[in-house]
């Protein structure tokens, strides 16, 4: 492209541009390295009087394409230019009588499929949407390589009027469009789901209901979407509109409910489950009903709801292909909470074995090795299964020789753990120890009185100063009998010295800020406060960086 021509286009210099185009009226067909013509720089900056002058000379760069595949309307679109879009628009209005040709500018697609439509929706830049519907109202209802038609994006942004001004038009699919539907991303209803969007979701369903039969590419309809989403709402609208859709399943053959439960989408469970209790019965490919994906996908919080509202507890003993029951697949995966919140409910038995022969417990005894979460759960199955062996008198449940040959082999883990919470608690019983004869304010030389010892500051100090002595003691006088029970100690008393640790730390900061307070509050009352305020905020930092793992206990 000539240099005098990018400056003029560029400036905005009307009167430049004409005294080249009169010189030289090829000049308009020169081109930068990537294809864009002066109207493809022009639609990008959005000078609106070079852009007329432009089309009034050569009107035929409407349909220029650059290296990208796009047209001046396209760049236009996406950056936002409406004075730009209007012209090129009015200007395409002028064009002959013929059809096709005149909608050729809005149809033409860059190397993504999309057109200017596309452009602008995806950017949300409605006014231009508004205005190219106008221009061609089928346009909105054309899908690019991704199999989305702006009608898609829309629903998915939630611009409600784009989606009702192309809902107007009315668009029937061909067979060749209802199967590219159904390999790409769906229908637009899926869309409206995806984004959260309620209102677009009843204006889709009161206009085209029968998009409540497409699939996506994985078979997943519009209610495995909103139950991946969480959204209780859209759940109950599309249940009345079609309640068999309950009952649909996808390409793994899993339903909604399944879809529910591998996404931990709690408030979908509940609405499902009263709009159909049966649908737990549903199994997938694998054999598996609700209860095993929420354990296999470690959703806790969707297990327990399951677990709450499910109406039939036969199905929490339902075993999939391979006869493992939710406990198994807990127990063969490690999932602790998700182990003990089977175990805390009266309905599950522990005695089930599956198709191998095997109960939950024979499934972790079987692990290779064992550390100190597998040993914790084998522990409360073992106690679980002999309490259901006991009404069933099948006799007692026995460790065997290879087990213990394999909680032998995580001993390693359970050292280091018992070192550092002795090394830990040694220092803080030292540290309380030596504070106990360094008193802040000192001790009346005379009577050998603690001469702050009438404040109730120093009560606090004193109180809580021995708590966080005594709690450590307790855990390196404890940890003498590590050894004694290995499997017992892991599992309880190492529990409890983590706990009485935590307590001794939060005694700690407790005997700092009532030993400074103690000693600078008369003089300066604001240092003593600041004080109290980084104590009182080191518990609730552990709480912001940790959250909700601030309550497990590191076995």
């Amino acid at each position: 492209m000539d240099l005098r021509l990018y400056t003029a286009v560029t400036q905005g210099n009307v009167q430049s541009l004409r005294d080249m185009v009169g010189k030289d009226d090829k000049i308009l067909q020169s081109s930068t390295p990537q294809g864009n013509t002066a109207l493809h720089l022009v639609a990008r900056l959005g000078h609106r009087d070079i852009a007329v002058e432009i089309l009034e000379r050569c009107s035929g760069l409407i349909v220029v394409e650059n290296a990208q595949g796009e047209t001046p309307l396209h760049i236009a679109a996406r950056a936002g230019h409406l004075e730009i879009v209007s012209s090129l628009i009015d200007h395409v209005s002028k064009w002959p009588t013929d059809v096709e040709q005149a909608l050729e500018p809005f149809r033409m697609t860059n190397i993504k499929g999309n057109t200017a439509l596309h452009e602008a929706v995806k950017h949300r830049k409605t006014d231009i949407a508004l205005r190219l519907l106008d221009a061609d109202p089928p346009v909105g209802h054309l899908a690019n390589s991704m199999k989305e038609s702006p009608l898609h994006i829309a629903a998915r942004e939630g611009l409600e009027g784009i989606v009702s001004k192309i809902l107007q038009h009315p668009w029937v699919e061909t067979e060749a469009e209802m199967e590219a539907l159904e390999t790409g991303t769906g229908s637009p209803l899926h869309q409206a789901v995806l984004g959260g969007h309620d209102s677009i979701v009843e204006m889709l369903l009161k206009k085209r209901s029968d998009f409540l039969k497409v699939t996506d590419g994985s078979g997943d309809n519009a209610l495995h979407y909103a139950a991946q989403k969480n959204n209780a709402k859209i759940v109950e609208m599309l249940l009345n509109e079609k309640p068999s859709l309950i009952y649909s399943v996808n390409s793994k053959k899993r339903s909604p409910l399944h879809i529910a439960a591998d996404c931990g989408s709690n408030h979908a469970i509940k609405e499902l489950l009263k709009r159909c209790p049966v649908a737990i019965e549903q199994v997938d490919s694998e054999g598996m009903n609700a209860l095993h994906i929420a354990v296999m996908s470690g959703r806790v919080g969707a297990l327990k709801c399951l677990l709450k509202t499910m109406a039939f507890g036969e199905i929490i003993n339902q075993g999939d292909k391979d006869g493992n029951t939710p406990l198994h697949l807990a127990a063969k995966h490690s999932r602790i909470q998700s182990s003990i919140s089977l175990m805390k409910d009266r309905r599950v038995d522990s005695s089930i074995k599956n198709n191998e022969g095997l109960t939950a417990r024979n499934l972790v005894e079987s692990l290779d090795k064992l550390d100190t979460y597998e040993l914790y759960i084998w522990k409360k199955l073992k106690k679980h299964e002999a309490n259901v062996l006991k009404k069933q008198q099948h006799g007692t449940v026995s460790i065997s020789h290879s087990l213990r040959k394999k909680m032998s082999k995580a001993d390693e883990h359970y050292r280091l753990s018992i070192e550092t919470y002795t090394w830990v608690a040694a220092l803080i019983a030292t540290v309380t120890f030596a504070a106990t004869f360094t008193m802040p304010g000192g001790f009346d030389q005379k009577y050998g009185f603690a001469i702050l010892g009438k404040q109730a500051a120093f009560k606090v100090f004193v109180i809580s100063n021995t708590i966080a002595m005594c709690s450590s003691l307790v855990v390196v006088f404890c940890f003498i009998w590590a050894w004694k029970d290995p499997v017992r100690f892991k599992l309880d008393q190492l529990a409890w010295g983590h706990r009485l640790i935590v307590v001794a730390c939060l005694a700690m900061i407790v005997t700092l800020m009532s030993a400074v307070y103690l000693v600078v509050h008369e003089e300066s009352l604001w240092l003593a406060i600041v004080v109290i305020l980084i104590g009182c905020s080191a518990p609730l930092l552990v709480l912001a960086i940790l959250g909700k793992n601030v309550l497990f206990i590191p076995l």
